[in-house]
Formats: C-alpha cells, sequence, structure tokens
C-alpha cells in the first residue's frame, strides 16, 4: 500500500447547463491553463488537485458533468457522497441563469442534506455582452442562502478562491475528520471518460 499522501478527501461536483464554462473552470484550477477549444464533456470527467488548508493536506476530486442532459436525467449517482457543490451560469446567458433554481432543486433532491454549494456566474470578462447583473446573482444567493461568486476562467478572475472557499466550509464542517473518507468515492488517478448514464 502506498502511503495516504493527504488528510482528508472531498469530493466536489461542478453542475450547470452546457456551454457555462465548467471544463474550463476545472482546468484553471487543476492545470492553471485555459483552452477555448474544449469539446462538451460527454459522461462525467474528473480531476484531482491537493490543497493545503488548515494545516491539513486535502485532496479535492472534483467532478464536472455533461451540461446538456437536463436536469431530470442527472443520476443520483452524480451526487452520492458529495461534499460540495459549484453550481455554475453564464453571465451573457440568461437561460442558464434561470436554471440554477432547478439545479438547486436537484440538489436538494439527490444530495446529502449537508452538502456545501456555491453559485458561480462565469466569463465576467465578458461584460460588454453580459444579460445577467451582478446583483441579480448576489439576489439568487441570499434567497438561497448560498455564496456567490462571478467566475471568468479566461482571465483566472476568482477561480481558485471559490475553490478554496468551498474546500474551506467543507472542511469548518468536518472537525477533525482524520479518519479514512467514505467507502467508495476515492478513485485517485484513474481518469474516466466514459459515456456513462448521459451519452
Amino acid at each position: 500500500m502506498a502511503k495516504k499522501t493527504y488528510d482528508l478527501l472531498f469530493k466536489l461536483l461542478l453542475i450547470g447547463d452546457s456551454g457555462v464554462g465548467k471544463t474550463c473552470l476545472l482546468f484553471r484550477f487543476s492545470d492553471d491553463a485555459f483552452n477555448t477549444t474544449f469539446i462538451s464533456t460527454i459522461g462525467i470527467d474528473f480531476k484531482i488537485k491537493t490543497v493545503e488548508l488548515g494545516g491539513k493536506k486535502i485532496k479535492l476530486q472534483i467532478w464536472d458533468t455533461a451540461g446538456q442532459e437536463r436536469f431530470h436525467t442527472i443520476t443520483t449517482s452524480y451526487y452520492r457522497g458529495a461534499m460540495g457543490i459549484m453550481l455554475v451560469y453564464d453571465i451573457t446567458n440568461h437561460k442558464t441563469f434561470e436554471n440554477i433554481t432547478k439545479w438547486l432543486r436537484n440538489i436538494d433532491e439527490h444530495a446529502n442534506e449537508d452538502v456545501e454549494k456555491m453559485i458561480l456566474g462565469n466569463k465576467c470578462d465578458m461584460d460588454s455582452k453580459r444579460q445577467v447583473s451582478k446583483d441579480r446573482g448576489d439576489a439568487i444567493s441570499k434567497e438561497h442562502g448560498v455564496p456567490f461568486l462571478e467566475t471568468s476562467a479566461k482571465a483566472n478572475v476568482n477561480v481558485e478562491k471559490a475553490f478554496m472557499d468551498l474546500a474551506q466550509a467543507i472542511l469548518n464542517k468536518t472537525p477533525g475528520r482524520e479518519m479514512e473518507p467514505r467507502q467508495g468515492v476515492d478513485m485517485t488517478t484513474k481518469k474516466t471518460s466514459s459515456g456513462g448514464c448521459c451519452s
């Protein structure tokens, strides 16, 4: 058995409509890279990044879901064991913002009750094409009691902060959780890109 190189493992999930920039946010955070030619995520993919918070090494397993599956077909298995969920919309596309409430409802139905949530208004570098004001983002965040940030994967605005804030919120709720993470969550380095349930 290889020596465990982390203290805690947090499973995070990125959800939201197709094209809002979930994959770009993930790559910006994990690899500090931005690519304009991403193809739509097929099925589900994840990346691992280990960070230090509060003197602990925390392994973040961040799952990127395909957005085009349209709410109802996201299976509960996506949400199982997720400790933090980022709901992403595109500030230049009003429809993706309207759908945030549907995604929130989905989380209520399928995720653990104590899951930490965060709403991200992505593509804030494209202010000239903005369709959703920051005030609207603030309003929905207050209404549902969920933290909110505007981000830009392209300009690298608030990306690191978003992931670290979410991880910190989870850490704050897990006092002294030194034990092994829940069984069946850690898939370490295996990269998955199977069509899975939403092909």
